[in-house]
């Protein structure tokens, strides 16, 4: 694998799929004086937004398919994050000798910069962005990117040199790495998820463990011990080779962790080791919602100091960030019932994090793309907490068929109609919750564009 840039003039590679990340790979590439050929099975007039990203830059287009001749005239093959690495045309590929790999492994090769990789099912995108507010914070430059938008080869792309790279990594791509070494890896929690990718739990497991592939004596990997996943994944040689600290939320775990370094939360209190001295921050003012926000924060901290952020720094971090859209995002208050946005809930694990964040009188609006997730997980908060479930989109039937007998349930036709009938249903004092467990792909084009459509509606409400 080529680690210079100078390696990429004159050789022939071609980039699969031209989203977002496409048309930046393509754009990369050329600057490197590389021969670009791009592919996609979709039509010229499909990719009519993307054609004209890329400009004029001289680039060989194949579109409407993928001819197997064109994979055999290349030096390298990269794949766009969105593509799954298991087609056949990439089998017969590697078995003619070709080179394959995806796009985070190949830019993040030429990032000499210390990276710190963020992973896990959910909590990814909020710690990303309290590790930068606390760096920044602190003065130290940083550049995130990764599965939040944003690829890792708009770092090269802007030639800008941050002193830390922070990267949200999927498992999406992970899948193709090799030789992918972070200064730290950051494993938020580890639940069912992308089934509709990855053929089952295990294989899901299985690219999630790329990310400790090469891991040594100078990786630090910082794990949540509150999840037994995560924890099982630790006992795995490759991780035992680096240094590792834990976060708790588990006050009886404090001697273990103060021990070996890590985080725990005491009542309003995060005590931390990642030297000699424990340090202490006040956790009474987080504005965040829910108790895994708490292990945001730990982990965000035990980042940000591997990498130089202050203790004052980070404490007026933890008092002042507020969340982002679209993860248990408060829209407003409408004859005495609350309105939570959660559309960034897209799997189950999500969805038990949202209602652990209420005690009772939870109106929850659930359904989406069925990617064939089971919803049993959460029988035991539904028949707690939710006095009336709505159920809307592709799963619906399938979550009704998990959850339907816990609670009363109404499946509706149109996501406009659920949150009308969510709020004819409401009473004061209760909460209405957009948290879907499913993607939102059957009716909207991103989970954000469902979330803004939630608010627009609730601000109807009169």
């Amino acid at each position: 694998m080529y680690t210079e840039l100078s390696e990429l003039k004159d050789k022939k590679i071609l980039v699969v799929g031209l989203g977002k990340t496409g048309v930046s790979l393509a754009k990369f590439l050329h600057a490197q004086e590389a021969q670009v050929t791009v592919t996609d099975h979709k039509s010229k007039p499909e990719l009519s937004n993307q054609l004209e990203q890329l400009g004029d830059i001289p680039v060989k287009l194949e579109l409407g398919g993928h001819s197997p001749k064109t994979f055999l005239n290349q030096d390298l093959v990269i794949l766009s994050p969105g593509i799954p690495s298991g087609l056949k045309i990439f089998d017969y590929a590697r078995s003619q000798g070709i080179r394959i790999t995806g796009e985070f492994e190949f830019s993040t090769q030429f990032i000499k910069e210390p990276i710190i990789a963020i992973t896990g099912t959910n909590g990814k995108t909020t710690t990303s962005k309290l590790v930068e507010a606390m760096l920044t914070e602190s003065g130290i430059s940083c550049w995130v990117g990764g599965s939040n938008g944003m690829s890792m080869t708009e770092y090269l792309r802007q030639g800008i040199k941050a002193q830390v790279v922070i990267a949200e990594v999927s498992s999406y791509m992970l899948e193709l790495c090799e030789n992918f070494n972070p200064m730290n890896i950051v494993f938020m929690n580890l639940a069912e998820n992308h089934l509709e990718r990855h053929r089952s739990m295990e294989d899901y497991v299985t690219a999630k463990r790329r990310i400790f592939k090469n891991t040594n004596q100078a990786t630090t990997s910082i794990l949540n011990a509150d999840d037994n996943a995560v924890v099982e994944l630790a006992r795995d040689p490759a991780v035992q080779r680096g240094r590792i600290f834990y976060f708790s939320r588990k006050h009886q775990l404090e001697p273990q962790i103060m021990n070996i370094g890590g985080a725990v939360n005491i009542g309003k209190e995060i005590r931390v080791r990642t030297g000699p001295e424990i340090e202490s921050y006040d956790a009474s003012m987080i504005k965040m919602r829910g108790r895994h926000s708490i292990e945001n924060v730990m982990a965000a901290i035990l980042s940000a100091r591997e990498h130089g952020a202050t203790h004052d720094a980070i404490q007026r971090v933890i008092t002042s960030f507020s969340g982002l859209p679209h993860r248990l995002e408060y829209v407003r208050k409408v004859g005495g019932v609350q309105f939570f946005n959660d559309s960034k809930a897209t799997n189950v694990h999500a969805v038990l994090r949202a209602l652990d964040a209420f005690d009772e009188n939870v109106i929850l609006i659930a359904g989406g793309k069925d990617t064939g997730l089971s919803y049993e997980a959460l029988r035991t908060s539904v028949k707690r907490k939710v006095k009336t479930l709505i159920l809307v989109g592709e799963a619906k039937e399938r979550i009704n068929r998990d959850l339907g007998d816990f609670s009363e349930t109404f499946l509706i036709g149109t996501f406009e109609e659920a949150v009308l009938i969510a709020y004819q249903k409401s009473r004061i004092g209760d909460v209405v919750l957009l948290s879907p467990g499913a993607s939102s792909f059957d009716m909207f084009d991103s989970f954000e564009e469902r979330g803004d459509y939630f608010k627009e509606i609730v601000r109807k409400f009169h």
